[in-house]
């Protein structure tokens, strides 16, 4: 099969904006967070937990959380705790807009792929969905807490539990990043409101 260059080129030059996409967290180092590196970083932590779902085709995943943000080429970041149902529908058109211009093997691979993700039925599809929260609430306690807003105190702490259930594995991670939550807002002062004597 040859490759269609041109189409090609064209899709990359135009995802290549969520290199420089803002996500509502910050980095450690105070940068706003870009798509492209929360989807990186949720692909690796496929990779590395891999051995943990030898039942699993963890190359799928891994795929999945590569490509799970593409749309917000077009549209942006919307948060989580923002997106309402006009905003899904607007990305879910952007985002088969943007596939569509894919080399056409390619296009049929990403759309296969989003239909399977935004079915939720196999569980691959929910072991990406439980990664890309998780890896959201470890960004969050990478940053410095003033980067936080107030709903985030609580939402750090409940955000992707309902996607981790069914993994053993991850609700051990997911026990750890709470502690580390946890321990982070302590330090801080406690919650927004709170006060200590």
């Amino acid at each position: 099969m040859k490759v269609d260059s041109v189409r090609l080129l064209a899709f990359l030059r135009h995802v290549e904006t969520l290199k420089t996409n803002p996500r509502h967290a910050y980095t450690a180092g105070g940068v706003r967070e870009s798509v492209a590196a929360h989807s990186w970083r949720t692909a690796l932590l496929a990779l590395l937990l891999a051995p943990e779902f030898p039942e699993l085709d963890m190359n799928k995943v891994i795929r999945m959380c590569l490509i799970h943000d593409l749309g917000e080429a077009v549209t942006g970041d919307i948060p989580a705790f923002e997106k309402t149902d006009a905003d899904r529908d607007r990305e879910g058109k952007a985002l088969d807009a943007l596939v569509d211009s894919a080399p056409e093997a390619d296009a049929l691979l990403l759309h296969g792929l989003f239909a399977e993700m935004d079915a939720l039925q196999t569980p691959e599809a929910r072991l990406y969905k439980a990664l890309d929260r998780i890896e959201a609430v470890i960004q969050h306690n990478e940053s410095d807490i003033s980067t936080w807003i107030p709903l985030e105190y609580e939402l750090q702490q409940e955000y992707g539990w309902e996607n981790l259930e069914e993994f053993p594995p991850m609700l051990a991670l997911r026990n750890q990043v709470l502690e580390d939550t946890l321990a982070k807002i302590r330090q801080a002062g406690g919650m927004p409101g709170e006060h200590t004597r």
